[in-house]
C-alpha cells in the first residue's frame, strides 16, 4: 500500500518486486541507505545513468557511486587490492566508498564513471537496499536523491520534497541511521581520504597500519563531494558564529546552547554522532521555516566532527 505521498512505498516484498521491475525497465527510483537516501538506477545502463544525471541536474564530470551487494559481485567490475580487502573486511557492508581501478571489460556505464578508468564503489548495509540488490542482476548507481549541490535527503519524505514527481517510486526505509554521506577513500595509489565520514581517518589508519593522506580541492574529480558548493540548504550558511541577525537561524551544539525560537541544537548532549545525524534534517527544517540564512556555532574538529565541518564548509561556499 502507498502512504499519503503519491510515490512513497513501504519496503514489503510486493513493493520490492515493483522496485525491481522499475529498475529493470531503466527507470530511476529513490532508495534508503544507512547514510542518506539514494537515486538509484541500473549502473550498466547508459539510459538509466543519463536519467540520474538529468533528474539531479548533475554535471557529467562528477562520477557516481556504484553500489554492490558483496565482494563476489564487485570483483566482476573492479580490481581489488590489499588495502581494499583489509578495509572491506573491517567496515563492509557499511558507510565507506572505495575508489579503485575499473576492470577491463567492466559493464559499468562510462557515463557513471565520468569516463575515468577508476570507479567509486560501496557495499551498503541498509537492509532495504540490500534486499533490492539481492533480487537484481546488476549493481546500482545511486548518488544522493537530491538536486545537485543541495541538501542530501535522510528520509523518504525528504526525497519527495526534493524531487516531487520527477520519480514515481520511492522505497521508505525510515530515517537514515547515519545522516551523512559515506567516507570516500582513494586506493588507486597511496591511500587518501577524498571525503570524510563516520568512518574516520583514525579508524582507517588503525586497520591499514599506515599513514593515510587527506586530499582537498582536487583539480581532477575522482569521486562525489569534490565540487566547491555542495550540501547547500539553498540559503547562505556561515560557520563559527555565536550571534545571529534578524531572520537568521543559529545552529548550536551542546548543553550550554540556549533554546530560543531561532535556535536549533544538533545535540544537547554534545554527541557528535547525534549532531551528524541531525545536521541535514535541521538545515532543511530551517529552510522550510523561511529563515533567510543560517549561522552555525563552532563544531569540534575531532572524530566525525571533521565530516560535519566538511559538509558545512561546502554548504557555505559561494
Amino acid at each position: 500500500m502507498k502512504n499519503i505521498y503519491s510515490n512513497i512505498y513501504r519496503p514489503n516484498l510486493t513493493n520490492l518486486k515493483k522496485a525491481k521491475k522499475n529498475i529493470e525497465n531503466n527507470k530511476v527510483i529513490g532508495v534508503p541507505t544507512e547514510t542518506v537516501y539514494g537515486l538509484a538506477g541500473n549502473a550498466y545502463s547508459d539510459t538509466a545513468v543519463k536519467k540520474i544525471y538529468s533528474i539531479k541536474k548533475r554535471p557529467f564530470k562528477n562520477p557516481l557511486i556504484i553500489h554492490f551487494k558483496n565482494l563476489k559481485d564487485l570483483e566482476k567490475d573492479i580490481i581489488p587490492n590489499k588495502n581494499f580487502l583489509k578495509l572491506y573486511r573491517a567496515f563492509c557492508p557499511g558507510p565507506i566508498t572505495f575508489v579503485l581501478k575499473k576492470r577491463k571489460g567492466s559493464k559499468i556505464s562510462k557515463i557513471a564513471t565520468a569516463g575515468l578508468d577508476t570507479v567509486a564503489i560501496r557495499i551498503p548495509s541498509h537492509k532495504v537496499i540490500r534486499k533490492l540488490l539481492k533480487i537484481i542482476k546488476f549493481p546500482l548507481a545511486a548518488p544522493s536523491a537530491n538536486i545537485a549541490s543541495k541538501l542530501s535527503p535522510t528520509s523518504a519524505k525528504d526525497v519527495f520534497e526534493e524531487l516531487g514527481n520527477k520519480i514515481n517510486f520511492i522505497l521508505d526505509g525510515g530515517k537514515s541511521r547515519i545522516g551523512l554521506e559515506s567516507t570516500i577513500i582513494d586506493l588507486t595509489k597511496g591511500p587518501s581520504i577524498l571525503r570524510p565520514g563516520i568512518i574516520t581517518l583514525n579508524n582507517i589508519e588503525k586497520i591499514l597500519k599506515k599513514k593515510v593522506g587527506v586530499k582537498k580541492n582536487l583539480k581532477k574529480i575522482k569521486a562525489p563531494g569534490q565540487l566547491k558548493l555542495h550540501y547547500s540548504p539553498g540559503i547562505p550558511v556561515k560557520m563559527n558564529k555565536k550571534m545571529v541577525k534578524k531572520n537568521e537561524a543559529l545552529i548550536g551544539f551542546g548543553k550550554n546552547f540556549k533554546n530560543k525560537k531561532n535556535h536549533f541544537n544538533l545535540s544537547q548532549k554534545g554527541n557528535l554522532m547525534e549532531a551528524a545525524n541531525n545536521l541535514y534534517m535541521v538545515m532543511r527544517k530551517i529552510k522550510n521555516k523561511k529563515f533567510k540564512s543560517i549561522s552555525v556555532v563552532k563544531i569540534p574538529k575531532k572524530e566525525i566532527g571533521f565530516a560535519i565541518n566538511d559538509r558545512l564548509r561546502k554548504a557555505s561556499s559561494k
